[in-house]
């Protein structure tokens, strides 16, 4: 060990940090510069990596959840050879490789999309998951890497955190590493303003191993790393009282250091307090560089060494190099077998879900998930029985039990997608979509392929009121860009989008599935539901005429517009299912005219909840019939007809305004 270099290489990544947020007049500097030792001593001595890539698979996984700490992620990346230092000086510009907040898919060496607190620990804790499925799945001499995480206390402050921590606990996930960096302060000020909680004693109860160091102690640092890597039967949390803006001439404890960079009369004094060049910005020299990489020939024989096992294995093993085709590639066998529902059945979506589900458990060896506490009635019990519940003593289950954590839930599949290896999914109530937003936001910001399956979709709910009777949900998550949404009127329609969900490369799914039976369209009279595919299609009425007015529905309503156009006889009536919107708007324009011709005015959309986001649909002259209040506790018979769902409501309703539609037309 040179403990001078060591020091030194410290001192210049708390100079680069200090210039690349001055630069840019913007960034949090006083964080970045009290995780400095700790983080330093992981990337120089600890994490294995290739140097020349990347994405090697069996590399350890280092998330910064303290993502406002960017820049002492970018200065490491920078010394690993995958950031430059021109990179460091473009810090928050566009376009740009270093962004404000770390983003997994602009900057090589960034494993997850960071800054929102508390989501790192939940996506760190679904990587470590990932390990241990994969590592049973194709061997430790394939997969066998550790997950360290960077906290501070902003992020164990968010309750997705000690959620995520609960289920790693839970589960001994041995090979979590996390580190969290006590420095005390936050933007507003002493933590001792809000928060007075014994960390050791929630994760001790948790069921980790506890370490409490000195953060700036290097000696310390690598002892309580080691101790991590050899327990192997409870993550671990190493706990390091720092010092915010550690190493800074005058400033060290300000909060004022947390969210704005330093003056430059400060940023030269701590430069002469540190030993750099203090008129120099972005000081890297040769030797702190070589220093870096010394560790850099060992790791490259690590990564030859294992691609010469992996190697040797898809050779001599066709079952293994066909699991392993199936593992990087994400490719679906061929010979996928999906069922199909006859119309002689009534079943709810959800149902025709559980089915499906049970039916690729046992030819798609990689798909995992799980449900919030709510098994029965996700319809994920067929799958928890085949495939077992994973756990300490069962690395081979592959059901996740979640517990009542929906934004933990939603947190730990987004990390086990970036892991790579797995098919995600989880489930829950479409009205606790809400408790999980923020990582189906990030989902979609990280394009990663998670399903989430979100059933009891509607007033039909019942007599659980409106609490449980989502409104506003279907509108939300059509919100968010890059989000595939997906409400599929029947039973077969079901198990298209099922297979469509599980075809996405770079986007998330969200499957919206019924509570109620639902009749199964006869394929006989109607289209096939592989026309889910395309996003809308007609299921009632030719498309070689011109209707006279277009019924838009989606899941259960689609039934009820098919019992609208059977009482209209005399006008030529469309019935558009439109289970995905997004899949609509993705096909080619002529597709989307011939569906909804633009000289047919009058549009009705008929769906059981806000009637946000239908205008683009329906134009100036239709009418949208949803749910803009909240519904009522009781037998959803009794709300369909309160509500105006049916038949006799909503038949005299469409004619009167399509009548007035053609007198103004006529007048016109």
């Amino acid at each position: 060990m040179n403990h001078h270099m060591d020091q030194l290489t410290v001192n210049v990544i708390r100079g680069l940090i200090l210039d690349g947020t001055r630069k840019a007049n913007s960034g949090h500097p006083g964080g970045a510069l009290s995780s400095a030792d700790f983080a330093y001593i992981v990337f120089k001595e600890y994490l294995k990596y290739s140097p020349d890539n990347p994405n090697w698979f069996n590399r350890d996984r280092f998330v910064l959840s303290a993502g406002h700490e960017s820049m002492l992620l970018y200065s490491l990346l920078t010394l690993a050879s995958f950031l430059t230092v021109e990179d460091l000086k473009q810090f928050r510009q566009y376009g740009s490789r270093t962004p404000g907040h770390p983003e997994v898919d602009l900057t090589p060496g960034v494993e997850a999309t960071t800054g929102p607190l508390g989501q790192g620990v939940g996506m760190g804790s679904g990587m470590a998951i990932a390990e241990v499925m994969l590592r049973h799945l194709l061997g430790e001499d394939i997969l066998n890497h550790y997950t360290y995480v960077l906290a501070g206390d902003g992020d164990l402050q968010e309750p997705v955190a000690l959620g995520a921590a609960a289920i790693a606990g839970h589960l001994g996930l041995g090979k979590l590493i996390l580190f969290y960096d006590r420095n005390r302060v936050q933007i507003s000020g002493p933590t001792s303003r809000a928060d007075s909680t014994d960390i050791a004693a929630v994760f001790r109860g948790f069921g980790w191993h506890v370490l409490e160091i000195d953060g700036h102690n290097h000696r310390q640092i690598r002892e309580a790393i080691l101790a991590g890597q050899q327990e192997t039967s409870r993550p671990t949390i190493v706990i390091g009282d720092t010092i915010m803006a550690k190493g800074t001439a005058t400033r060290e404890g300000d909060p004022e250091t947390h969210g704005s960079p330093l003056p430059p009369e400060e940023i030269v004094a701590t430069k002469k307090k540190l030993g750099l060049p203090p008129e120099e910005t972005f000081y890297l020299p040769p030797e702190v560089v070589a220093h870096f990489r010394a560790r850099f020939p060992q790791l490259r024989e690590a990564e030859a060494r294992w691609q010469e096992t992996l190697q040797a294995r898809l050779e001599s093993d066709g079952k293994f190099r066909e699991l392993w085709e199936q593992v990087q590639k994400k490719e679906l066998p061929e010979d996928l077998s999906i069922p199909s529902f006859s119309s002689d059945e009534a079943l709810a979506t959800r149902a025709a879900f559980g089915k499906v589900l049970a039916e690729l458990a046992d030819q798609i060896p990689t798909l995992t998930g799980g449900s919030a506490d709510l098994e029965p009635s996700n319809s994920t019990k067929a799958f928890r029985q085949k495939v077992g519940d994973f756990s300490r003593n069962n690395p081979a289950g592959r059901n996740l039990s979640f517990g009542v954590r929906e934004f933990p839930m939603g947190a730990i599949l987004n990390g086990m997608a970036l892991h790579g290896g797995l098919y995600p999914f989880g489930a829950t109530f479409l009205v606790f979509a809400d408790y999980e937003r923020p990582a189906l936001r990030l989902s979609a910001m990280q394009k990663v392929p998670v399903l989430h399956v979100f059933t009891h979709d509607s007033f039909y709910v019942g007599e659980d009121g409106p609490t449980h009777q989502p409104v506003e949900q279907l509108a939300s998550l059509r919100a968010i860009p890059n989000f595939l949404v997906i409400r599929p009127a029947d039973a077969n329609e079901t198990a298209v989008a099922l297979r469509v969900a599980l075809e996405q490369k770079e986007r998330p799914t969200a499957l919206i599935l019924t509570r109620q039976k639902l009749p199964v369209l006869d394929v006989n009279k109607f289209p096939p539901a592989e026309n889910l595919r395309k996003g809308a299609y007609i299921v009632y009425g030719s498309d070689d005429e011109t209707p006279d007015f277009i019924l838009i529905a989606t899941g259960s309503e689609v039934h009820l517009a098919l019992k609208i156009a059977e009482q209209i006889r005399d006008y030529r009536v469309r019935v558009v299912s439109m289970p995905s919107m997004e899949l609509f708007n993705e096909q080619p324009e002529t597709y989307r005219k011939r569906i909804l011709p633009p000289e047919v005015a009058f549009r009705v959309v008929i769906e059981a909840g806000s009637t946000f986001g239908w205008d683009k649909y329906i134009g100036c002259h239709g009418l949208t019939i949803g749910m803009d209040h909240y519904g009522n506790s009781a037998p959803y018979p009794a709300l369909e007809k309160a509500y105006g769902f049916t038949p006799e409501h909503l038949v005299p309703l469409i004619l009167e305004k399509f009548e007035a539609h053609r007198r103004e037309r006529k007048g016109l």
